[in-house]
């Protein structure tokens, strides 16, 4: 690879509750920026207490897969996982020995975390042919000791080449990188050593998480190492990044909740913990950026700001906005009795309240003079406020204040855009109070107050702040088209 992401192919068996085979390696090489790709061994009927039978499709039927991804993509590395059966190592060999890739991982699956056997007797004979292909092995104690007794036949008893150290044996019988994996031993640490055929070793030590949820640890380990080597080119390298990754998830594992066994890892957590955390007020933003983009294109937006604005259509404007404010006045005033007496939400609200009366008072009333105050309720108006009375009648002050929201942030958000009007505009007192810097504060200090409710509240209350922000943002977009339609 020259650059750009990893393409790593993934030849294993299937977990349909996702936590480990071909399902959570394409999880890990997601998680380390590679594009991963997926050939399916065998279809295993699992679940977090155990394997409970396991298809083995035609190997032929398996090399038409492996053909179809090399005659099109260059990949980059391969991870093997589960591959069952002496035909199906044989022929992942046979292909391998004809498209090997520039780095191969096998992760000798051979026992599940479970205890149930997932590769055969012959297979196992079998995989001689393959770990000569390959760039590094990750077998965990049992499984290491599986191939230490290959590489004892392969080398007429072993006694020359690794003794009593099986990672040493493997590694030097095959020419190949060993990564003997503690994960399942005991201690305050989990301990995975990396052994080179020269005798080189280095020790990859990690607290020791405590959770039962390590499905597919292996999976996933070996996948992450694959991905990382290709970016980095540096095996150690690779191996640290990977286990670090590891970690995060083993210790984000209990939240997943998936299963009443030996459930997953969770793959995105160490991912979430790079990311800065996202708003659901920022969230609500941004999925309304098409109509704020409308509401500051409005005539009456753009005329006021021009000081082109008919005074008259102002007048209209302003004498829906005092009914507007009259009923909106008494909903802020709603939430600030909801809220905690003597807090400062409580005063926020109640002094939103009060900053509606002042408006009115010296801004509206003052323009009006009475020439449009007896103006009957435009059905845009009344529309808007029968939304804000449903939010209200819901019972949740949550979504009554996701629903009164959009009044101060809009508004505020069209201040900001508006600009400060020069001295002697026609509308320059309206500019000002659009732009205001006390009204900017009660506007971010009510969006603050907006997210603690959405974090608190669950799913559907949550879905249906959403909504009601979303739809008051549009009866925003209404009230600034209504004075020029």
């Amino acid at each position: 690879m020259t650059g750009g992401v990893p393409r790593v192919l993934s030849i294993a068996g299937t977990d349909p509750t996702g936590g480990a085979g071909v399902q959570a390696d394409l999880k890990a090489i997601a998680a380390h920026d590679g594009y991963g790709m997926a050939v399916v061994t065998a279809l295993v009927a699992q679940n977090t207490h155990g394997v409970r039978s396991v298809h083995v499709p035609d190997p032929a039927f398996l090399r038409e897969q492996l053909d179809a991804v090399s005659d099109d993509v260059t990949v980059d590395a391969v991870k093997t996982g589960m591959l069952g059966t002496a035909a199906v190592v044989r022929e992942v060999t046979a292909w391998l020995r004809a498209h090997r890739p520039p780095v191969v991982v096998v992760d000798p699956v051979m026992v599940a975390t479970s205890g149930d056997r997932l590769l055969d007797a012959d297979a196992v004979e079998a995989v001689r042919e393959l770990l000569g292909l390959a760039d590094l092995v990750t077998p965990n104690r049992a499984e290491l000791a599986v191939l230490a007794e290959l590489a004892a036949g392969a080398s007429d008893g072993g006694s020359a080449v690794g003794g009593d150290d099986p990672a040493l044996l493997v590694a030097r019988t095959w020419g190949v990188r060993v990564l003997a994996k503690g994960g399942h031993d005991d201690g305050a640490t989990a301990d995975d050593e990396l052994v080179e055929p020269s005798g080189a070793r280095r020790t990859f030590s990690a607290p020791r998480v405590a959770t039962t949820n390590t499905h597919g640890t292996g999976c996933s380990l070996s996948s992450a190492i694959a991905t990382l080597v290709v970016r980095t080119g540096d095996w150690e390298l690779a191996v640290g990044e990977a286990k670090a990754w590891l970690g995060a998830a083993l210790a984000g594992a209990d939240d997943l909740h998936v299963g009443s066994g030996n459930g997953p890892v969770d793959h995105g957590a160490a991912v979430r913990a790079l990311l800065p955390p996202v708003r659901w007020t920022d969230r609500w933003w941004t999925d309304v950026a098409r109509v704020l983009e409308e509401t500051l294109a409005t005539p009456f937006l753009v005329g006021l700001r021009d000081g082109t604005l008919s005074t008259e259509v102002f007048a209209g404007y302003l004498a829906q906005d005092v009914h507007y404010l009259r009923a909106y006045q008494g909903h802020l005033s709603a939430l600030a009795s909801a809220a905690t007496p003597s807090s400062d939400e409580a005063a926020l609200w109640a002094g939103a309240a009060q900053g509606c009366a002042d408006e009115a008072r010296d801004l509206h009333h003052r323009r009006l003079a009475g020439s449009r105050a007896d103006d009957p309720v435009h059905p845009v108006c009344a529309g808007y406020l029968a939304h804000l009375q449903r939010a209200a009648d819901t019972g949740s002050a949550a979504v009554l204040a996701a629903a009164v929201l959009p009044c101060f942030r809009v508004y505020a958000w069209v201040g900001t855009r508006l600009g400060r009007a020069p001295e002697g505009h026609p509308f320059g007192d309206w500019l000002g109070a659009y732009g205001d810097p006390g009204f900017a504060a009660a506007s971010a200090a009510a969006t603050d107050w907006v997210e603690r409710h959405a974090a608190a509240a669950s799913a559907e209350e949550r879905g249906r702040m959403t909504a009601a922000f979303r739809t008051s943002t549009a009866w925003e977009l209404a009230f600034f088209r209504m004075p020029t339609d």
